[in-house]
């Protein structure tokens, strides 16, 4: 062949974009927002007040609301049952909650926490009463003292 007739049969220069290395990089964001997807949606609801906290009102005042309290030790403490001031596990919380939420499910359920006691252990309790079934939970505060103004 000569050389004429080489520069004939040359290839020509496609214009087009070679898709595979983003593929290959939409599978992997695709990976990793799989793993951590569930990661980012674990916790617990919590709505926070917007003005300051007044007495909670029930609708039906018939029912008394579930207390669960948590002192300084991270001991739970359940206002119902035989001994409410005997310290309870977190199994027994579950169980007695979920109990009581079946028979009344629009029983008030709010959590008492000492202030010194680690975060995580009211955190711990409001888990456990989401798992027993309870549609929210509150938090029982004391109001504080009045600010005295010198006269």
């Amino acid at each position: 062949m000569s050389v004429a007739a080489q520069r004939k049969h040359r290839r020509r220069a496609k214009a087009e974009i070679n898709v595979v290395p983003y593929i290959d990089v939409m599978l992997v964001l695709l990976v990793i927002f799989v793993i951590t997807a569930p990661l980012l949606t674990q916790g617990v609801t919590v709505e926070l007040p917007k003005a300051a906290a007044e007495p909670i009102k029930n609708s039906d005042d018939n029912i008394e609301p579930l207390v669960v309290t948590v002192d300084v030790n991270g001991n739970y403490y359940l206002n119902i049952g035989d001994a409410p001031k005997k310290a309870i596990d977190h199994q027994e919380l579950v169980n007695k909650v979920a109990a009581l939420l079946r028979y009344q499910p629009k029983t008030p359920v709010l959590v008492r926490g000492d202030k010194d006691v680690s975060y995580g252990k009211v955190i711990t309790a409001m888990a456990l009463l989401q798992k027993a079934g309870a549609p929210s939970v509150g938090l029982i505060t004391e109001a504080p003292d009045p600010i005295r103004r010198p006269q």
